[in-house]
């Protein structure tokens, strides 16, 4: 990796653990460092299922390097709430970006892209490009 900036990433699951598995399959994928800033942002803050805007807008924070934050979503109300936080406007950093991507196979494509210093763009387009990956 260049000595730019990398482009964080912020996982929002239902579930806590889903988040920190898929984060940690992620980041063992793309070589297992820390060089790219992961962040799971899953379950509520009482540790039930659903979704916290607290527990996402701490993981964004948590993330921005100042290159821009890719933000994955799981399903229906995680996306909603990304959706609300960045339509607000003042609770995400301006350069977070609610990637339409699967959860899974985007966030390995999202953490191997930055990895390699892309830009946010370049982050967002491999992971919503994760969508073409057949199995069969």
């Amino acid at each position: 990796m260049s000595d730019e900036k990398p482009v964080g990433i912020v996982l929002v699951s239902h579930s806590a653990e889903v988040a920190a598995a898929v984060a940690e399959l992620a980041r063992g994928l793309a070589g297992g460092g820390a060089v790219v800033p992961v962040a799971a942002a899953g379950g509520t803050e009482d540790g039930g299922l659903g979704t916290s805007a607290k527990l996402i807008t701490a993981a964004a924070a948590s993330v921005d390097r100042g290159a821009g934050v890719a933000v994955l979503a799981d399903l229906g109300s995680a996306v909603l709430t990304v959706k609300a936080l960045l339509a607000e406007g003042d609770e995400l950093p301006d350069t977070a970006r609610l990637v339409d991507a699967p959860f899974v196979e985007g966030a390995v494509a999202a953490v191997v892209t930055a990895v390699t210093g892309a830009d946010l763009d370049a982050v967002a387009a491999a992971a919503a490009e994760a969508y073409t990956y057949r199995k069969v």
